[in-house]
């Protein structure tokens, strides 16, 4: 026997969620944001600041879909402080590890920098 539901209650704290229109338009931003990281790589120019702008796009679509497509826009501020000190640790981690990888040529390219 199955039992009734009751309706429940309003939430007072609820927000309204972004239209489809809106999630069309985060989707097609980030596809175009994906587009120009497949871009840059292939442009020999750019491959002294590969990883900074590939980093900086990434943060940017990192912000995008936790912001809209897991709603932390419309959630409580301590969540989008525990994903910004998130955020903010991996980056200096993948930073971190980076320099660890190649601190002869950093060393050298700050030493070029200093002379």
């Amino acid at each position: 026997m199955a039992t009734p539901t009751v309706p429940a209650e309003h939430d007072a704290t609820a927000h309204e969620h972004p239209s489809e229109f809106t999630y069309i338009k985060i989707a097609v931003i980030l596809a175009i944001i994906t587009a120009v990281e497949v871009v840059i790589y292939y442009i020999e120019g750019l491959r002294g600041i590969l990883v900074p702008a590939l980093i900086a796009l990434s943060v940017a679509k990192f912000l995008l879909v936790v912001g809209y497509f897991m709603h932390l826009k419309f959630d409580d501020k301590k969540l989008a402080w525990i994903f910004a000190f998130a955020l903010i640790t991996s980056v200096a981690v993948f930073v971190g590890v980076w320099l660890m990888q190649h601190f002869a040529r950093v060393q050298q390219f700050v030493g070029e920098l200093i002379t």
